[in-house]
């Protein structure tokens, strides 16, 4: 599952990109085969860092959550 992350708060994708021009139709990231069409993956910032994140154009950081 893809989340948004805003300020410590996990958000999903849908709530906040329902209008952006670079989502899918359903207002989803575009996510294909782990990698993200619309933005760029973002250095983790320590080696204990195992949650990859990515900052969409419009300024949003995106993860991966899996469970």
């Amino acid at each position: 599952m893809l989340v948004i992350l805003i300020e410590g708060q996990l958000l999903a994708p849908a709530t906040v990109r329902h209008s952006c021009p670079m989502a899918s139709q359903s207002g989803e990231p575009r996510w294909k085969q782990g990698k993200l069409g619309c933005g760029r993956p973002v250095p983790a910032k320590s080696a204990a860092a195992d949650l990859q994140q990515y900052e969409c154009t419009m300024g949003f950081r995106i993860a991966e959550v899996t469970e």
